[in-house]
């Protein structure tokens, strides 16, 4: 478990609160997967321009199968059988250039990330900083969880990828309707936070 600790403790990321980077994993990056995210290289570039910005305020997720799936995600891995391999398998590894800069790493088996893990990471440090893969699922599963615990969300739009455009814009209006709870971002505007 993380500690919980504060916004103001560590470097960087003061008033921004917590970046937490969903599933930038390989299997979703490389072209020739099943799961491949179109403009997810247009996502990691926004992740990377965040990562300074937060310091040791990251948390890298990833998307991981279970040893053996249960209730529907039995039904999930029979329609994706390629997936079903383990935590330590070069599928669901983070991609190169956003490892070296988190401070800590959450493996889930289920789309949405908010787990007491995540959780005591965030503390009471501010708002919980979303970015990363894919918009129209983890994303939005983590996004809704922790709004629900009531916490303060940031989607960063321009860090996210979709498993289309349409999806991804689909999404992001849907999170939107949460506001004051969820609110739709940029990169420019996290990173202005500071500045004011």
């Amino acid at each position: 478990m993380g500690g919980g600790r504060t916004g103001e403790e560590g470097t960087g990321g003061a008033r921004r609160g917590l970046l937490a980077v969903i599933d930038m994993q390989r299997v979703f990056a490389e072209p020739g997967s099943p799961w491949a995210t179109p403009r997810f290289d247009e996502a990691a570039d926004g992740v990377r321009r965040l990562l300074p910005a937060f310091g040791d305020r990251v948390v890298l997720t990833r998307f991981v199968a279970p040893e053996e799936p249960a209730g529907a995600w039995r039904a999930y891995y029979d329609q994706w059988p390629f997936a079903l391999q383990p935590p330590q398998s070069p599928l669901w590894d983070v991609v190169d250039g956003l490892m070296v800069r988190a401070a800590q790493q959450v493996d889930a088996t289920t789309f949405g990330k908010w787990t007491p893990e995540l959780a005591g990471y965030l503390g009471t440090g501010g708002p919980l900083v979303l970015a990363g893969v894919s918009t129209d699922c983890c994303v939005l599963s983590t996004a809704l969880a922790a709004a629900d615990a009531g916490v303060e969300v940031l989607v960063v739009a321009d860090a996210c990828a979709g498993a289309d455009d349409t999806a991804h814009a689909r999404a992001l209006q849907v999170m939107d309707l949460y506001r004051p709870l969820i609110r739709v971002v940029t990169v420019a505007e996290v990173l202005a936070a500071d500045q004011s």
